[in-house]
Order: C-alpha cells, then structure tokens, then sequence
C-alpha cells in the first residue's frame, strides 16, 4: 500500500477528487483552506489580504500499481496548469487500521 499526499491550489476543487474517483479510488481525506508556498518558485497561498489564494490537500491510500497511475496523471494535470501549483508525495504505508 502506499499514501498519496497532494497538495493543490484550490481552483482545481473537485478535480482532484473526480481524478481518484475516475481511477478507481474511492477513499480520500480532503483539507481545504491550507496555506503554504512552494520551494522552487510560484506565489504563497496564504488565504490572505496580500496573498489570497488557498491550497487544499487530499491524503488517499491506495494499492501499490495504483499509485503510479495516480502519479502520472497527476504530473498531466500540473503540466496543463503549471501557474495553479500542484505538488503530490507517494510514501509507504507499513501498516494500516
């Protein structure tokens, strides 16, 4: 099993979610109203006068030969929209309840 960490600008909303669903992931947690700001380059989104934009952020367990899948179409869907932000963490899970 491996947990997908996403982290993402709050306009792709339910994109993210309707991604998993369309791959076959039923199960997530959702974070909205997440601030932060990248290592490499783009704004803070911060929910802020000065940096209004906000992240959301879904945490997904999902079976090792789906992670890859979810990863490739995650980097398709950063690639068309590099501006918004969209950062994605494949970690494993050692155990699970």
């Amino acid at each position: 099993m491996k947990a997908i960490f996403i982290s993402y600008n709050q306009a792709y909303n339910q994109e993210i979610v309707e991604l998993l669903e369309n791959l076959g992931q039923r199960g997530y947690t959702v974070w909205t109203e997440v601030g932060g700001r990248g290592t490499v380059d783009g704004e803070p989104h911060l929910g802020s006068h000065a940096w209004p934009t906000q992240n959301h952020a879904v945490l997904s367990v999902v079976e090792d030969t789906l992670a890859s899948k979810i990863m490739k179409a995650l980097r398709e869907t950063d690639d068309a929209n590099k501006d918004l932000g969209l950062r994605a963490y494949v970690l494993p899970v050692e155990e699970s309840l």
